[in-house]
């Protein structure tokens, strides 16, 4: 009988055909879905548009009002349609009290002294700069209907995703049915085609059998007889152990990258990122102690009175935010958890004076026999927080990240030149060191930042 190898091309062929098709007619279905299409028109019966309007109330009145809860100031949702119903007043009073409110409490309006006694006789803030048709861009967005809820817009995203195919209108679910029926009926042909041909093998007395296995020597025993390799690789093995090992011991007590999970979230990339707040706004105490301090939060409270919740930025959150859980809900989330640690009774605007600690965890620490002091660095040297804290304007989470160590400080202090100018102190010393030595840049070295007792004492 005549033998031939089993090496079966038509086989391989076919599946590498159906690898192909199945890669190339696939359909993109974690593409995403188009956006939901804005509202056609922002236009309201009192002639003003809402789109405006919204733009121009949170730069205005956001910080005192809000549309659905008393703040600062009362709630302004329908504001018009429940002072023309409950106090007979008109759009013109509105005109008249927004652009000057002291002039129409010093006129005698009831309502107007009804409401300035009510927020404890504290006026409001005039607008004399905007004209009829901003107040009726702001009416407008006041008088809106509220946007839907964010479960029920979930829920009807996930509903048109499931119903939606893609651009043709065809379903995704009928596309993979008719993929999978194809698979089905290429292997029932595959089968079939192996199937014969051994038929044809068996009729033709064509014996079929497997190649016979190679016997090779196992990697490790034919490594173990190469006595040169084995040397070789045993002192690589021994220097980059060695390497490695000094590397991790000189990272003993070194916190780079360290970024502790805080008990209340805090985000620099929002508040000295997309808000612009100035680092010592909060670290006030950097300007004059040794310390840059914790701020309390009384500081935080003086924004958040009135910022009780966080809107997101105009472009919407990023994947990565969206992936990480960064919703606008977690941020609000977490500002009510200052509200209840602070004592903050948001629904009548006071304190109750339960408070509760916040235990935050502290990310800088250097040890204590090196003394390091904030005030002489920032408002004698002028160095700028970016510089030891690194971005902090793009932290989502704040993490250490300098190293801190002896060697960065002193390269420092090797490099960078002293701000003498407007310093008497520093001139002085400037020009005595330049009519010595011909010094011309002053640095920190120069003035002794590499004793010891500078830093260890």
């Amino acid at each position: 009988m005549k033998k031939v190898p089993n090496r079966n091309q038509f086989s391989k062929i076919l599946g590498l055909s159906l690898i192909a098709f199945l890669f190339f007619a696939s359909p993109s279905i974690a593409q995403d879905e188009a956006a939901a299409a804005e509202s056609t028109t922002t236009e309201t019966a009192g002639g003003g548009d809402a789109k405006k309007g919204k733009a121009l109330f949170n730069q205005n009145c956001a910080a005192c009002h809000a549309l659905n809860r008393k703040m600062t100031g009362p709630a302004l949702q329908d504001v018009e349609s429940r002072l023309a119903e409950d106090e007979g007043l008109d759009r013109e009073w509105l005109y008249a009290w927004i652009k000057n409110s002291p002039g129409v409490i010093k006129s005698g309006d009831a309502y107007a002294n009804k409401v300035y006694a009510e927020y404890n006789q504290a006026a409001m803030t005039a607008f004399p700069t905007l004209t009829n048709s901003d107040i009726d861009n702001i009416l407008a967005y006041t008088a809106a209907p509220p946007p839907a809820a964010p479960a029920a817009a979930a829920g009807g995203a996930e509903t048109a995703s499931a119903g939606s195919g893609d651009a043709s209108g065809v379903s995704n679910e009928i596309i993979l049915g008719a993929l999978v029926l194809v698979f089905g009926l290429l292997v029932i042909m595959l089968l079939l085609v192996n199937k014969t041909l051994q038929r044809i093998a068996q009729a033709n007395g064509i014996v079929v059998e497997k190649e016979a296995a190679v016997k090779r020597t196992p990697i490790w025993k034919a490594f173990a007889q190469n006595q040169f390799l084995v040397l070789v690789t045993a002192i690589i093995l021994l220097l980059g152990s060695a390497y490695f090992a000094y590397g991790w011991m000189m990272q003993v007590g070194v916190d780079q990258g360290y970024a502790p999970i805080q008990p209340i979230h805090y985000s620099h990339k929002i508040h000295a990122g997309d808000n612009k707040i100035e680092c010592k706004y909060c670290h006030s105490s950097a300007r004059v102690s040794k310390t840059s301090g914790i701020p309390s939060l009384n500081v935080c409270m003086n924004c958040h009175k009135s910022i009780y919740e966080y809107t997101g930025n105009p472009e919407g959150p990023s994947q990565d935010d969206l992936a990480n859980g960064y919703t606008n809900e977690f941020y609000t989330g977490e500002i009510k958890k200052l509200y209840k640690a602070v004592g903050w009774d948001e629904t009548n605007q006071k304190y109750t004076g339960e408070s509760q600690p916040v235990e935050w965890v502290r990310i800088h620490n250097l040890p204590d026999f090196a003394y390091f002091n904030h005030s002489q660095h920032v408002s004698v040297a002028g160095v700028e927080c970016q510089t030891c804290h690194g971005p902090v304007e793009e932290m989502e989470i704040m993490y250490q990240y300098a190293p801190l160590t002896m060697g960065w400080c002193i390269d420092c202090h090797r490099e960078t030149n002293v701000k003498v100018e407007g310093n008497e102190y520093y001139e002085k010393i400037h020009a005595e060191l330049s009519k010595k030595y011909g010094v011309e840049n002053l640095t920190a070295a120069q003035l002794g930042g590499l004793e010891c007792g500078k830093c260890h004492y």
